[in-house]
């Protein structure tokens, strides 16, 4: 009975310690493979913002391709993440990303973009800290564009009403430009998501 209790006690202990690198490995580890591809995102915007100078205007986005630079002031100074078009979780591990279809940076609509929480270095693991009149630049390569938090709000991760071009009001044609940004909720779980919107404040062509 010792050999048998001694066995299992230290099989438990094992397994406590591969539980804890694997619980290590998805909060830090995955940040070092999404650090990598921002990288890479960020040097492909800058080549996009330099032809989109000479040919004044964007051309077609494929998946994959990087849309512009997100920064959030409350978050920090330090606060950049580049977004990359598409939301598959490949497209996901990567940084935050933009829904396909939904209206790009500055466009009438509703620009939407969905990101990691917890892993993958957790982009919008603070979104839950924003609050009304809260900054959210976008730099595109055509301009800056600003938004600003007009509310927030926890959902059922079924309820797609909230990246329509109107949010909450499917087939309500979009009058102003507005941002959505989605993510997991609680911290831990994808039992809900935490949705901020904004609305369009302030436009900056690439020129100026």
């Amino acid at each position: 009975m010792r050999v048998v209790l001694r066995t299992f006690g230290e099989l438990s202990v094992t397994c406590g310690v591969v539980m804890l690198l694997f619980c290590a490995y998805l909060l830090w580890g995955t940040g070092s493979y999404t650090e990598h591809h921002q990288e890479l995102l960020k040097r492909r915007l800058a080549e996009s913002a330099r032809q989109a100078k000479v040919a004044k205007k964007l051309g077609k986005l494929d998946l994959g391709d990087a849309v512009g630079l997100i920064r959030i002031p409350r978050l920090g100074h330090d606060y950049e993440f580049a977004v990359l078009e598409g939301v598959d979780p490949a497209d996901l591990r990567k940084g935050p990303g933009h829904y396909p279809g939904t209206a790009m940076p500055g466009e009438v609509g509703n620009f939407v973009v969905s990101g990691h929480r917890t892993t993958y270095a957790a982009p919008f693991n603070r979104l839950d800290e924003l609050r009304r009149g809260d900054e959210i630049v976008v730099d595109a390569p055509a301009g800056r564009y600003t938004y600003r938090v007009s509310s927030t709000k926890v959902v059922d991760p079924a309820n797609i009403g909230v990246t329509a071009p109107v949010p909450g009001r499917p087939g309500k044609r979009p009058a102003k430009a507005m941002i959505t940004l989605t993510t997991c909720h609680p911290e831990y779980s994808d039992r809900q998501r935490l949705i901020v919107f904004g609305v369009l404040s302030g436009t900056r062509d690439r020129e100026d």
